[in-house]
């Protein structure tokens, strides 16, 4: 069966595991920033097809590798992310923008 997508590093082992074999093949940096966006938008409709909170968990996951590829650590990830919420606030509010005026 032919997939042709990013995976998580167990998943070999984990098909191993099950008797199957999986042929695999290293991605260069540009091919792997390449498969992570497609891994974003495949993770992204996953969630919003289901609403599932594992699914959520997998865009973060994915997200974070993201950053990382970019030679973003988690610790500039999260501080950029605080920065941008003290200067834009967050979502907590709730808050619809009908229109400007």
């Amino acid at each position: 069966m032919g997939y042709n997508k990013l995976v998580r590093d167990n998943i070999p082992e984990i098909i191993a595991a099950t008797g199957g074999r999986a042929v695999i093949r290293i991605l260069e940096d540009e091919e792997y920033l390449t498969h992570l966006y497609r891994k974003l938008r495949e993770e992204t409709q996953e969630f919003l097809e289901s609403a599932e909170v594992e699914e959520l968990c997998d865009i973060v996951e994915v997200i974070e590798a993201i950053a990382a590829a970019k030679g973003i650590s988690s610790e500039e990830f999260h501080n950029r992310r605080e920065e941008k919420a003290k200067r834009n606030g967050r979502f907590e509010r709730r808050i619809l923008l009908i229109q400007t005026e």
